[in-house]
């Protein structure tokens, strides 16, 4: 104990010395400088002697780091290539209005593309036209062709993880049918469904009826988030504008952006559970816009990837240079529509003297866009290797002839008459720079002929005319320049059968031939396809003979995107209708990137 203490108070006794520190600091002072002469300046001295040297050898050897370097980057560009890769989000313009969300309502571009983006079907078409299972796993066929039973595929969801089953086909059959839920999908009237087991479904038809299964196509609904709601308040139902869907892609949110113009962007992301597999894309979002030179002008300013509804006369050759423009070829036809019930057009003898004067050729020329012809009332395409009738040629000669027997006769200076009343054709169409282009084409080869021709072009986005009510359904014109969707089958009954010859049916040429309507009526009661083929000749000899129409051109659907962006392929692309397009819509991208090449 006294030794610890000892050594305490000797450590208490130890005073700090300022000259002792001074002294140390010195002789640390002279040793640095001594060490930085001998180690660093006389050293310093010998590198100038040898600094080309040096510099030589730096040279070198940043020579040799480079092209180690550029090796490097040549191996790897031998090895990988610049190749779409998934991730990002997809944000593509659309037509609007879109006010609501729900399928069943779905009537315009931007409400048709969001339901085939969020809801399946238990058939869809691909982007080459070809019908696939998409819901279904499974169909087979009474042989009467009266009876479907279709298996669906056991693995899909709703976004909200809900297991989707046959209860929930059957549940959309139904409301399809209610009168009071205002669907616009129609014809489920007189067919009856049933729920076999938990993933099978029998559709019961009251006859054969051969093109069933491009019926099939319809979005399927959730019973469990539906079925409390009365059907007549569906459509402002809070689903309506936030949908529960299994489709691709799964709701997120809709943002307004300009009341105004019906700007708005509807956000989705993919849909990880997605039974046919995860999108490439990460988002994808709808931007809809109230006019098409609005989509253009969304296009200049990089809004948007891409544009569907898009008229290409609204781009300008700088825009047209900065994208790609995909051409895309629909089941569409435009017609020249002749209403056999107007005053003039009852004649046959005149219908079929404005058939040879129209030179169908010359006006698809006058195009501002390259399209195909189209001559019968359905597309070859789709009666594939049948003996297809032709058009009559154009013959000036004969045309005349039909007009002066059908009483028309030429003035010397004016126009033809008939009873001292000019022959004067009222040609209406919807205002679109390529149907405007075909009117003003065949006016002037009838007015060549000494034919008077009044045209009109209708605006549908003016508020103050309801194009539909008082030009369509009262059939309110002579001609009517239109485009038909004809779908993937060639039943085309609904256009050229007498009894749609409504206010409500789609004939607008009151077209009404008993040959023509049993040809159209038994061909939908054959399976056989090489029947079913050959009724199909006989009505369409018999369609150019009586001439309720013409046919100008095969529609086309225009689809414009930047250059990193992938979607559809062009080269083998067959729509049956505008938003076919999302069929391969997996695979779409937004990115490029490296990618190791396969061997």
């Amino acid at each position: 104990m006294a030794d610890k203490q000892y050594g305490w108070r000797r450590f208490q006794r130890m005073k700090f010395s300022t000259k002792g520190l001074s002294k140390r600091a010195r002789t640390v002072e002279a040793a640095t400088l001594r060490h930085a002469h001998k180690f660093i300046f006389k050293r310093l001295r010998k590198i100038r002697n040898v600094r080309r040297h040096i510099a030589s050898w730096l040279l070198l050897v940043g020579v040799l780091i480079g092209l180690t370097g550029l090796q490097l980057v040549w191996n790897q560009k031998s090895y990988t290539k610049q190749a779409p890769v998934g991730g990002g989000t997809y944000a593509e313009a659309v037509l609007g209005p879109i006010d609501t969300l729900n399928p069943l309502y779905a009537t315009t571009d931007a409400e048709l593309s969001a339901s085939r983006l969020l809801f399946s079907s238990l058939y869809s078409y691909d982007t080459e036209g070809s019908l696939n299972a998409d819901l279904a796993s499974s169909m087979t066929r009474s042989e009467r062709g009266d009876e479907y039973t279709i298996r669906i595929k056991e693995n899909a969801r709703w976004s909200d993880d809900t297991a989707l089953t046959a209860a929930d086909v059957v549940f959309t059959i139904d409301l399809l049918k209610n009168p009071m839920s205002r669907a616009a999908i129609t014809g489920w009237r007189d067919i009856a469904v049933e729920q076999v087991d938990e993933y099978t479904v029998r559709f019961k038809l009251p006859s054969t009826y051969a093109p069933f299964r491009h019926a099939l196509t319809f979005p399927i609904l959730p019973k469990h988030a539906l079925e409390n709601i009365n059907p007549e308040q569906l459509r402002e139902s809070k689903f309506s504008k936030a949908p529960i869907g299994s489709g691709p892609f799964v709701f997120r949110l809709e943002q307004p952006v300009d009341i105004n113009e019906d700007r708005k962007i509807i956000h989705m992301a993919m849909n990880e559970s997605y039974y046919r597999g995860k999108p490439k894309l990460e988002k994808f979002q709808l931007h809809v816009y109230g006019s098409q030179e609005a989509i253009a002008k969304a296009l200049r300013t990089n809004e948007v990837n891409a544009a569907a509804d898009v008229s290409l006369d609204t781009l300008s050759e700088k825009d047209r240079q900065r994208y790609t423009i995909l051409e895309l070829p629909l089941h569409n036809g435009v017609y020249a529509l002749m209403n056999t019930q107007s005053e003039i057009l009852k004649s046959t003898e005149v219908r079929r003297a404005l058939q040879l004067l129209t030179d169908t050729e010359e006006i698809r020329a006058a195009m501002p866009n390259e399209v195909n012809s189209l001559s019968l009332p359905f597309l070859p395409a789709q009666v594939a290797g049948a003996d297809l009738p032709s058009a009559p040629a154009v013959n000036r000669t004969e045309a005349e002839k039909l007009l002066d027997a059908a009483g028309y006769v030429k003035q010397a200076n004016g126009p033809r008459e008939k009873d001292g009343f000019p022959l004067t054709i009222k040609i209406a169409t919807l205002k679109n720079k390529e149907y405007e282009t075909a009117l003003s084409a065949m006016a002037k080869q009838w007015r060549d002929a000494g034919i008077q021709v009044e045209a009109e072009v209708l605006d549908t986005s003016d508020v103050s005319r309801d194009v539909l009510q008082t030009v369509l359904q009262p059939r309110n014109f002579d001609v009517l320049i239109y485009e038909l969707t004809m779908g993937a089958d060639p039943d085309s009954y609904a256009y050229w059968h007498s009894s749609q010859i409504t206010r409500r049916g789609l004939n607008f040429s009151n077209y009404a031939n008993g040959i023509a309507d049993d040809a159209l009526s038994s061909a939908r009661l054959r399976l056989e396809p090489d029947i079913r083929a050959a009724k199909y000749v006989a009505f369409a000899e018999q369609w150019l003979k009586d001439v309720p129409a013409i046919g100008l051109y095969q529609g086309n659907s225009y689809y414009v995107q930047n250059d990193s962006t992938r979607s559809v392929d062009e080269s083998k692309a067959r729509l049956i209708t505008p938003t076919d397009r999302y069929g391969n819509v997996l695979y779409w991208t937004v990115r490029q990137g490296s990618v190791y090449k396969t061997p």
